[in-house]
């Protein structure tokens, strides 16, 4: 029996404290991403085609429309956004800085807030990174923010038989050491930037010019709280290269990257609106 009061599990309710977190959240990210002429949009609840920005479908929610055609509800938002500029509002605007403040759905019933901001054509992902810190600045907190490149383990699966992406997703740190490979333990232990020029000397050409990247990324950051985990891997259908995470303790508050949709290279971020907000309340409350 279902009671009355009982919402589906992983679907969100906020009142009080923290419906008005939630807005403060919003209205911060807001008025930064204004300030930096973006744009908002809000994209379409359903959606033909959220199996191209989903690496696993079987997290889709799927209905059929009128003509039987198969549709999911929306469980990504920077594709769609991409898509929907490219190929539909292409000709009316040259408008390039997107921002949404929307949900994704998971199956089954998985409901996440988010702000997220697509900044289309633009190659330097520092330019997003730094304004994801300056909201968090805003909303006085300062987590840490993770430099990865996800090329990097997909270049050292090719370069070493007995490792494997699985690898890098459960973090074999055991398996790295194992191969008593100089230049990958120091690979493994990378954290902060003034390591790695000593690590340029000695990777293979393509780690060097990977890890150049991340030295390029860190120097153009505002932000000081950060460090580099370079064998860091989640399998992603669009970030996959350079990628960073906003992390505070076991909570992850954002992730963003560098990406292609077609021949178009972007870069852009998406803010977890619940974890937030549940960190703000906690800490209002204390």
């Amino acid at each position: 029996m279902i009671l009355e009061h009982e919402i589906p599990n992983g679907s969100k309710l906020y009142f009080g404290i923290s419906a008005k977190i939630k807005r403060k959240i919003e209205k911060v990210a807001s008025d930064i991403l204004d300030k930096y002429d973006f744009e908002e949009i809000v994209t379409p609840l359903f959606s033909y085609h959220q199996h191209l920005s989903i690496a696993d479908e079987k997290e889709l929610i799927r209905v059929n429309d009128i003509k039987n055609h198969e549709l999911s509800l929306r469980a990504d938002s920077t594709i769609d956004v991409v898509r929907i500029i490219e190929k539909r509002l292409g000709k009316n605007t040259e408008q390039k800085k997107w921002f949404y403040i929307q949900p994704v759905f998971r199956y089954p019933t998985e409901e996440q807030y988010q702000v997220g901001a697509e900044f289309m054509g633009d190659t330097k992902l520092s330019h997003v990174v730094n304004i994801a810190s300056e909201i968090f600045d805003e909303l006085e907190l300062e987590p840490l923010v993770q430099i990865s490149n996800m090329k990097i383990p997909k270049i050292l699966t090719t370069l070493f038989d007995e490792l494997s992406l699985d690898d890098f997703r459960h973090m074999n740190i055991e398996k790295f050491l194992n191969l008593n490979i100089d230049w990958l333990t120091k690979l493994v232990y990378l954290q902060h930037i003034e390591q790695i020029d000593e690590l340029l000397e000695i990777v293979p050409q393509e780690i060097r010019f990977e890890l150049t990247k991340m030295k390029e990324l860190c120097s153009e950051m505002s932000y000081a709280n950060s460090v580099l985990a370079p064998m860091y891997y989640a399998k992603m259908l669009y970030y996959d290269e350079l990628f960073f995470r906003v992390i505070d303790k076991n909570e992850v508050y954002a992730r963003g990257g560098r990406y292609k949709s077609e021949a178009l290279t972007s870069v852009g971020f998406a803010i977890y609106t619940d974890a937030l907000c549940e960190s703000l309340v906690k800490r209002d409350k204390s």
